[in-house]
């Protein structure tokens, strides 16, 4: 028994060892399936698939009626209806066979058998057929050792059984001479041509594969037994379970067909597949098929009727008519025709799946040549990796014979991997692995890790871990499972220790698993709100903050007016907010924070400069930051800097889409409201006559070009829509799909989408400020090129920023008509030189152009009560977790060492869909299970309309579900917007 202390310091080593966490997982956690397999990731990409699988089938199998007219298509309604004669069942079938036959690249001299049942099955109909004990020079040599000896330990249950069978057929057989079976001296062994010609072999029996016990054939074995079949084709036979060979032959692609072509194979071909049901498939040389013609006149043991592959000629006298394989179940590629049918019945859909699934795999690894080159490659990814992690070892050791297909690996632990714990931590770990997950004995539970539920070794076979990596797999799935293997054994190592310690007794020490990054900040913190919150005035004239006021408090912080410096705030440990709306210029600013006298800040619109300091952040109410020049996070793009920048993307995107809008509603339609009412009201008016005189274009079929596909733009882009305006959208080529998902047209340029515009929208943003010059990178965005390309007497909105417009291009463009109308929202900022900011340019054209231009003092987005203490609201949610957990929302540049990025929050149906909300639609069960229920009946309703073409079945279709669809999409459309997933996803 190994001591305490042995037990306690390998505990210590592996906590140690996995310290950093568990490793990423494969993309799919089954490695128990067979070398073809849909390879689905997750529960979407299969549900996906089994989609993509029905309409595979209804463009495959099409109804004809009888003057071969086609009249639509089958569905897996129909074919899940236990179809198993007739069309399409007969196509389905041969259709699964000459897939099987193409893909694996069998010889068209070769006849492949289909039967119920799994590899048990296909072997049983191999050596029943092929051997027969009334024959006695037939001699069969068994690649592994005989069942129940010293040296069978490594062959496992299943191999020994299946040796054991044919101990067991001669044995029971009346001419039976259990000694004309010669065994292997170990597993997997192919002796050289020689020895098998000197013992007599007539059969090659090949079970010792690499399924369960992860051995392969060495190139030089593998032609050693082909040399021993050309010596005489007509009398010596091999054959194979190849359910792992196909595909994971580790041999040069000349071997590969002549092993294909001069040995029998058979393998549990649906059940590998992944299918329904378990069927295989055994092909047979023609000389095989010969002996087993040969044999059927001479049978020395029964074979089960569900088993013959040589049923009677005349069906109607199954004792005593002669029996042949051309009346069988096989695949003839010749003749490329079945002879005979499957004995037993079986789902045509099952087959179906495997043609599928076939073609899946070769669509996404390639032919078969390049699937067992990717095997190959898989096998010796495994053979570098365990060279450098000796934790884990290899059962086979010889570098030539471990398997392409399956690898079986032992822990190799010293003292641990030899003691009473080894079998309960390799137990422990295949939970972890797995979705059981491990507990510990104070209680701690680890989650499973979903990493691999299926890599069992099989039962009497050495080794620990089991598990499919053949050419279906990529690399780093095949470097995940092992990695995983390793962190999964250590942790339950740590488990079981932990175990048997309190067992024993023994107090065992479980230090705090905590992240010095995750641990709250506490303290006293100051914030400076340098702008206005509330923008309604209250009973005393004054901007009424008190919402924003009574939020702070409820949240736990502290509310003053004025300046830090001025009030007597408490040393108390919470967070306190000062509220200055007043200041404005940078000295102002400056004297209240160039020493660090505050330790985050809210602003708005109002500049920050680079000397003011803020070591704990700060947060933009807004979109833009280019106002926010503090060098504590960088500067305005946030880059470098030791605080986060964040800022509220979205929270007044609505507000300044609808102003933008209204102030092309001011101009277009040109519709004179104000001279009309005059008229009206002085009875100066006769609509019958008068109206005439007022001709106006409605904005439905004008085109409205909106360039930035931001929040903001995508509002007004809906805006425009619901106008019936033809809308082109300018962005980066990231967001085409989205753009043309929405049902907008998307440019590649800005001047592309001008060209021929009614109407020019600019949502870009600034940009990125360069460190050097200061300048921003869209700066000018907007000029002669832009402005020339848009239809006469185009109307101009910049609802951004106001330099993104070329000045004196928007002059020209006033000048010569091209533009009539253009309407500013820019900063303007009074100081005791005069009038500065970005909208200054836009005052020099009033002189020529006063009665063209509309000029706002960037008042769109922030003069919306509502909008704005939303916004605070957010401000301070966003702060205060930045400030206390490290965590930052809507970062803005880089992320300083220790905060954690909680991305993107935007208010509900207006930014993009992120991760948060699809976790969050995850956590509402109600409104999550409601979704799907409609979705399905959305879905199911649909592809019944599609694939039915029958009149008389469609209408009855619609008659019984018109309500349920026209109820479901509507219901849809409202839940998709409350959870806010009608948009496009983040990039």
């Amino acid at each position: 028994m190994l001591s305490d202390a042995v037990l306690a310091s390998a505990r210590e080593e592996a906590i140690e060892r996995t310290s950093a966490g568990a490793p990423a997982i494969p993309s799919n956690p089954f490695f128990g399936v067979g070398p073809i397999t849909d390879a689905t990731s997750d529960e979407v990409h299969s549900r996906l698939r089994r989609y993509e699988f029905d309409r595979w089938i209804e463009a495959t199998y099409r109804k004809f009626d009888d003057t071969g007219k086609d009249i639509g298509a089958f569905s897996t309604a129909e074919l899940s209806r236990s179809m198993h004669r007739g069309y399409p069942a007969d196509k389905i079938l041969i259709d699964m066979m000459r897939a099987i036959h193409r893909y694996f690249e069998f010889p068209k001299s070769n006849r492949i058998a289909v039967g119920l049942g799994g590899g048990h099955s296909g072997y049983t109909v191999c050596v029943q057929h092929l051997l027969n004990a009334n024959d006695a020079n037939q001699k069969v040599y068994v690649d592994t050792p005989r069942p129940e000896t010293g040296s069978a330990g490594a062959s496992g249950f299943f191999r020994q059984s299946w040796a054991t069978q044919l101990i067991e057929m001669h044995r029971f057989a009346e001419k039976g001479d259990e000694s004309r079976i010669h065994f292997a001296d170990k597993e997997g062994a192919i002796p050289s041509a020689k020895t098998l010609a000197d013992l007599g072999i007539s059969i090659f029996v090949g079970v010792g594969h690499e399924t369960t016990g992860a051995n392969s054939y060495t190139n030089s074995e593998i032609n050693e037994l082909l040399t021993w079949l050309d010596g005489d084709p007509e009398n010596r036979h091999a054959v194979f379970d190849a359910t792992s060979m196909l595909g994971a032959m580790p041999w040069s692609p000349e071997t590969v067909r002549a092993v294909m072509a001069k040995c029998c194979l058979f393998m549990p071909f649906q059940k590998a597949i992944g299918g329904i049901s378990g069927y295989f498939v055994a092909s047979f040389t023609p000389s095989a098929l010969s002996l087993i013609e040969k044999n059927q006149s001479n049978p020395s043991w029964a074979i089960p009727r569900q088993l013959k592959i040589a049923p009677p000629l005349d069906p109607k006298q199954p004792l005593s008519s002669k029996r042949s394989v051309d009346a069988g179940p096989f695949y003839d590629a010749e003749q490329d025709k079945m002879l005979g049918g499957v004995i037993n019945t079986y789902s045509a859909l099952a087959f179906a799946e495997t043609t599928f699934g076939l073609l899946q795999a070769e669509k996404r690894v390639g032919s078969v040549v390049e699937m067992n080159k990717r095997s190959a490659a898989n096998r010796e990814v495994v053979n570098q990796w365990v060279a450098k992690n000796p934790l884990l070892g290899l059962v086979v050791e010889d570098v030539e014979k471990r398997g392409a297909a399956v690898t079986l690996l032992r822990v190799v632990d010293g003292v641990i991997s030899s003691s009473d714990l080894h079998t309960r931590i390799i137990a422990r770990s295949k939970q972890l692995l797995g979705y059981e997950g491990i507990t510990h004995p104070n209680g701690e539970h680890e989650v499973g890790l979903d990493a691999a539920r299926y890599v069992n070794a099989f039962p009497g076979t050495p080794g620990d871990y089991r598990a499919w990596i053949g050419g279906i797999r990529e690399p780093s799935d095949v470097t995940a499972l092992l990695e995983n293997l390793q962190y999964a054994y250590l942790r339950a190592k740590i488990v079981v220790i932990e175990e048997e310690l309190t067992k024993r007794g023994v107090v065992v020490d479980y230090p705090a698993r905590s992240n010095a990054s995750d641990a709250v900040r506490e303290g006293t913190v100051k914030v400076l709100i340098a702008d206005a919150i509330g923008l309604r005035f209250g009973k005393d004239g004054k901007l009424d903050h008190s919402e924003l006021a009574a939020y702070i408090v409820e949240k736990g912080g502290a509310f003053h007016e004025g300046s830090a410096s001025q009030a007597n705030a408490a040393d108390d440990g919470k967070v306190h907010f000062f509220y200055q709306p007043h200041l404005s210029t940078a000295d102002e600013i400056l004297a209240e924070t160039a020493e660090g006298q505050y330790d985050a800040l809210i602003a708005a619109a109002t500049f920050i400069p680079a000397g003011a300091k803020f070591r704990l952040g700060g947060v933009r109410i807004g979109t833009g930051t280019g106002n926010m020049g503090s060098a504590s996070w960088g500067g305005p793009n946030g880059e470098g800097g030791e605080a986060p920048l964040m800022n509220t993307p979205g929270i007044n995107s609505r507000a300044t889409a609808q102003m933008a809008f209204k102030a092309l509603l001011k101009v277009t339609p040109d519709l004179p409201v104000g001279e009309l009412h005059d008229r009206v009201v002085n009875n100066d008016f006769d609509t019958g006559k008068n109206l005439a005189e007022y001709p106006t274009e409605k904005l439905e079929g004008k085109k409205i070009a909106i360039l930035g596909y931001g929040n903001i733009g995508r509002a007004l882009a809906r805006i425009a829509k619901a106008f019936q305006m033809d809308v082109v959208i300018y962005a980066r080529p990231a967001h085409r799909d989205n753009i043309l998902a929405e049902g907008y047209d998307y440019a590649e340029s800005p001047v592309a989408a001008a060209k021929g515009a009614d109407v020019l929208s600019v949502h870009l943003g600034l940009g990125k400020q360069d460190p050097t010059t200061k300048a921003f990178s869209n700066a000018g965005f907007i000029g002669r090129e832009v402005l020339s390309a848009l239809n006469d007497r185009a109307v101009l909105l910049n609802y951004d920023r106001g330099e993104l417009v070329e000045v004196a291009a928007l002059d020209e463009a006033l000048a010569s008509g091209k533009v009539r109308h253009a309407a500013i929202d820019a900063d303007v900022f009074k100081t005791a030189d005069g009038v500065t900011g970005p909208m200054k340019p836009y005052l020099s054209l009033l002189p020529k152009h006063a009665d063209k231009l509309e000029l706002l003092p960037h008042a769109a987005a922030d003069t919306d009560h509502p909008t704005r203490v939303a916004g605070a609201k957010q401000a301070v949610d966003q702060l205060l977790d930045a400030i206390r957990n490290r965590q930052v929302t809507n970062p803005k540049g880089d992320l300083p060492e220790g905060y954690r990025s909680k991305g993107a929050r935007t208010p509900l149906g207006v930014g993009q869909v992120t991760s948060a909300d699809l976790a969050r639609l995850a956590a509402d069960k109600a409104m999550l299970d409601e979704l799907r229920k409609v979705n399905e009946a959305i879905s199911s309703i649909v592809g019944a309309l599609d694939v039915v073409s029958d009149e008389a079945h469609r209408t009855r279709i619609i008659d019984r579900y018109r309500s349920l669809l026209s109820v479901s999409a509507m219901r849809q459309q409202e839940l998709l917007k409350a959870a806010g997933l009608v948009a496009p996803a983040a990039l």
